[in-house]
């Protein structure tokens, strides 16, 4: 499993590169693994009218669910400034949100690396202790 996560978190820095950061220079990659396995990448793509920027986590989720992906395991996520260290980058709470969405918050994972080769692995449910999700809505 930790093999399957440095991979992850290689694919996720690889992302970065395709970033489009104009105004804040924080480059951010994710790489989603579904349940059968596959892999989806993403980066943050800013915009000049901020509300319509879109995080690194949202982009591989919207890749994915796109290509009629709706399970999925874990996330990896890299993010720093563009020439600098890269340090934890947790997932802000609109892509909490959206994980929320499509991820058992019992068993989906969120790794997070640094440059120092550093990983930390946090179930959704305790990135989002009281999330809001499909089941807050079945009221039968």
């Amino acid at each position: 499993m930790e093999e399957e996560n440095k991979k992850m978190i290689e694919m996720a820095i690889d992302a970065r590169k395709n970033s489009y950061v104009p105004y804040s220079n924080f480059r951010v990659g994710a790489c989603l693994q579904t349940k059968s396995g596959e892999f989806y990448t993403g980066c943050n793509i800013e915009n000049a009218g901020y509300t319509a920027t879109n995080c690194a986590e949202r982009t591989a989720f919207f890749k994915a669910v796109s290509e009629g992906k709706r399970e999925f395991q874990k996330i990896a996520i890299m993010g720093g400034y563009q020439n600098g260290e890269l340090d934890f980058c947790p997932p802000c709470g609109v892509c909490l949100q959206v994980m929320m969405e499509f991820c058992n918050s019992e068993t989906f994972q969120i790794i997070l690396g640094n440059s120092n080769g550093d990983c930390k692995v946090f179930l959704l449910k305790e990135l989002l202790p009281m999330g809001f999700g499909p089941k807050s809505l079945k009221w039968r």
